[in-house]
């Protein structure tokens, strides 16, 4: 044909050279002594942490997408494995169908001679749809005579029979094929709608969280209103008590000692009247009896407590005895199964020593027989990567 010069597409050398370009400067800044020995390049470590940003970022959103990719790809799948069995079920039933009337024994090489020695079958041959399942939507019947046709015209009315129901058969499936289709379509229609839903649903959701985020801060502040108005109260309510207590304290009978309020008398306490210490003359040999008496109730009944608080002690200290036997029993018994674990331990690991070391001489003397030399250390550290 004809020779056509082409533009060259520089596209693929541009690349090729900004590649370069960018391998060159990795280099000089790798290969720097000064600045890898001296100093820190804040310039790369900000740019590898914005791009360790920007990987998290992309691998977070890959994830989500993958999350959404794989619940959308397992409704599919079990909406297909359901289409799946339906199909099998119904090749299931179809062949089943085929073979109660294609595949019957008396339709064999041999039905006369095994139907010569049985009872002679029926004169004529009849195909309803009760027979068929409900694969078959109109019902068909045909009965052929079989009196007075010769083995020719038998083999050709079946035949005809057989084609006639391989072309209902045929019908039925083109029929089934469309309805496969139509149910993947709407199929497909669910799915874009369910989709549609679900992106609806998450703006529905993300208006409900605002509302519900602008309630919960109108609650908030108003909660905290109403603890500052409690507080307020509380403050006013606390200064008024501490006033009043002041002035009960400065107009009581503590501070004023008026020897009329000693005087008087209190109906309800037990104590009789009140007693002024200045004219206090002392105790009365009754009251001194009394006080003696209630002395001596109090050291018996310290006797007996402190009796009791012995004998708690001496059982207390019984029992720590026994608790502090059997605790060295079970540390003596975890002793000398902690020494047979270790035995076991020890054989174990000395024959882990055996193979690691009968290992190793097989690959120091038969595997690693041959050396590195010096030119296999030059390849390396001559490249940036």
């Amino acid at each position: 044909m004809y020779k056509v010069d082409l533009p060259v597409d520089e596209s693929a050398l541009r690349a090729v050279e900004r590649r370069r370009a960018a391998e060159a400067e990795r280099k000089n800044r790798i290969f720097n002594s000064r600045s890898r020995v001296i100093g820190v390049d804040l310039r790369a470590l900000h740019k590898q942490r914005e791009e360790k940003q920007e990987r998290l970022e992309m691998d977070k959103q890959r994830d989500m997408a993958h999350d959404l990719l794989r619940l959308s790809l397992d409704e599919m799948a079990m909406q297909q494995k359901k289409g799946e069995e339906e199909l099998r079920r119904e090749l299931a039933q179809d062949l089943v169908q085929y073979r109660a009337i294609h595949q019957r024994a008396e339709d064999s090489r041999d039905a006369d001679v095994n139907y010569g020695r049985q009872a002679a079958p029926d004169a004529s041959i009849s195909v309803s749809g009760s027979a068929l399942g409900p694969a078959i939507s109109k019902k068909m019947t045909w009965t052929i005579p079989l009196k007075g046709m010769n083995e020719n015209e038998k083999k050709k009315a079946q035949m005809e029979m057989n084609e006639r129901n391989l072309t209902a058969q045929k019908e039925e499936r083109e029929k089934q094929g469309r309805e496969q289709k139509n149910r993947e379509l709407l199929t497909g229609r669910e799915l874009v709608d369910k989709d549609l839903r679900a992106v609806q649903l998450k703006a529905l959701e993300e208006k409900c969280k605002r509302a519900a985020h602008i309630a919960l801060s109108q609650y908030n502040q108003a909660q905290a209103e109403e603890r500052m108005e409690r507080e307020q109260q509380e403050r006013l309510r606390r200064e008024g008590e501490e006033l009043a207590e002041v002035r009960y304290m400065v107009t009581s009978d503590l501070l004023t000692e008026r020897p009329e309020a000693a005087k008087r008398k209190t109906e309800s306490s037990a104590e009789g009247p009140r007693v002024l210490t200045d004219r206090w003359k002392g105790m009365t040999p009754q009251q001194i009896s009394e006080i003696q008496r209630k002395r001596e109730e109090q050291c018996l009944e310290k006797e007996r407590l402190q009796e009791m608080e012995r004998q708690r002690d001496v059982a207390w200290d019984y029992h720590l005895t026994e608790q502090a036997r059997q605790q060295e029993r079970e540390k003596n018994r975890d002793k000398e199964l902690n020494r047979e674990r270790r035995i076991q331990l020890d054989k174990y690991n000395q024959q882990l020593a055996r193979e690691h070391q009968a290992h190793q001489h097989y690959l120091d003397k038969q595997l690693y027989t041959n050396r590195p030399t010096v030119h296999y250390f030059t390849q390396f550290n001559t490249s940036s990567r």
